[in-house]
């Protein structure tokens, strides 16, 4: 079964640390630690496809995390390896009646941020008798969120379970004994990875009043590379953010302070390539699915060494190549940093990159509407008169659904298909503001 999940996401081989996750879950508790983007998510998927049974119906799999952006992407990935098997999310922001109706028909993994988990515990909405398998993926995360009592509370409601898989991006001192972590298996992969020495660090010098003019520049220098700009404060990234667009450079915001389905059209954006610039706070520097960063610029200190390190995971990730960039004022030195890396010059003409070729369209429908991802090819390859080349990524949510296509095409495209229907309903389709 590894095998054939293995083809349909396109992989070759697993890497040692997933091949040692899948071994060491066939033999009881597990405490995975490996650094960001090192391929966890499916170190801990890959071994349910043993341990899972077609004969119940109920809730079997459960999968705590710290973020609602976790909570989907371990779903995405699920649905990707093509089980066969249920899988739901629940977390803070999505509709409770949706997500009761989807519990009605109980999904063999469940995915969800412990707030709303010990909400439908509370009020009784999933059986907790078939669940044997317990995840807490992103760990240390979920403690620094204040998520103790929530855990504890949802962990004592779980009398059944035989096997506890912990993962974390960090080393943690003890390990809570409300978790229930049974003589584990240690895989530690923190010391293990090949990403830092493909990182490459640079520094920018810049006088406080003169910041974000150099931001400015060097984001014009990278070019149209994916770039995450990471600051401690939301004020900081709604300034710098509205600074960009009116120097006439496009880009996107994602911080906690946001509505759910703004970080959620933030992120497809910056994966679908519509947008390279994302401006955020810490809440993006783990856990969520933006691959090929190839440049991050900490435009505010980051507080600490941990979270350095986990900004700069969101590029160098796996087998990738990336830069990182301080943002320092003169005679400035972190203490983490034994020395200053080599500073980048900033000087020379700027050119302001243009605009991405590509752009996004927003459809009023998603997976609650039987709509998915071939429903939408079809239309905008026939009815809309695209190319396949001219077709980038397509994402489906419950109620939406989020398709890159080439800019120039976009208003044609549009114009097209506004009124043809998906599955027999007329369906909103423009271009996503």
């Amino acid at each position: 079964m590894i095998k054939q999940a293995l083809q349909k996401l396109n992989i070759e081989k697993l890497n040692p640390m997933q091949e040692a996750a899948i071994d060491a879950a066939k033999k009881g508790d597990v405490i995975l630690l490996s650094p960001t983007g090192s391929g966890k998510t499916l170190g801990f998927l890959l071994p349910l496809l043993s341990l899972l049974d077609p004969e119940v119906s109920t809730v079997q799999v459960l999968i705590l995390v710290p973020s609602r952006e976790l909570a989907l992407q371990i779903e995405q990935v699920f649905r990707s390896i093509g089980s066969g098997f249920k899988v739901n999310c629940c977390y803070g922001g999505h509709p409770v009646r949706t997500e009761i109706k989807n519990l009605s028909q109980p999904p063999a993994v469940l995915i969800g941020t412990p707030g709303r988990i010990g909400h439908h515990l509370r009020r009784e909405t999933f059986d907790t008798d078939t669940i044997v398998t317990l995840i807490l993926d992103e760990f240390d995360k979920a403690l620094e969120y204040g998520f103790q009592e929530d855990m504890a509370y949802i962990i004592g409601q779980l009398r059944s379970v035989r096997r506890r898989i912990l993962t974390s991006a960090t080393q943690m001192d003890e390990i809570p004994r409300f978790t229930g972590i049974h003589k584990p298996v240690t895989l530690n992969y923190l010391d293990n990875t090949p990403t830092i020495s493909k990182l490459t660090q640079k520094v920018v010098v810049a006088e406080a009043a003169d910041k974000l003019e150099a931001l400015f520049a060097l984001i014009c220098k990278i070019g149209d590379k994916a770039t995450l700009v990471f600051c401690n404060h939301r004020e900081a990234v709604e300034r710098i953010s509205d600074t960009l667009w009116d120097n006439g450079l496009p880009n996107d915001i994602f911080h906690g302070g946001m509505e759910q389905d703004d970080r959620e059209r933030a992120l497809i954006k910056f994966r679908n390539g519509s947008h390279r610039i994302l401006i955020t706070t810490d809440l993006a520097s783990r856990g969520l699915d933006i691959p090929e960063i190839e440049h991050v610029i900490h435009y505010q200190l980051p507080h600490n060494e941990e979270a350095f390190t986990h900004r700069n995971g969101r590029t160098a990730r796996m087998h990738a190549t990336g830069t990182s960039y301080l943002m320092l004022g003169p005679g400035e030195k972190p203490a983490y940093l034994k020395e200053l890396p080599e500073v980048e010059d900033l000087s020379g003409d700027i050119v302001i990159p243009q605009p991405s070729q590509w752009t996004t369209l927003y459809l009023a429908a998603g997976k609650k509407d039987k709509v998915n991802k071939v429903d939408i090819v079809g239309l905008l390859l026939k009815k809309g008169d695209l190319d396949k080349e001219d077709l980038g990524l397509i994402e489906v949510l419950d109620f939406s659904s989020y398709a890159a296509v080439k800019r120039k095409h976009a208003d044609r495209v549009v114009t097209l298909v506004k009124n043809e229907k998906i599955k027999g309903k007329k369906v909103k389709i423009e271009v996503s503001k």
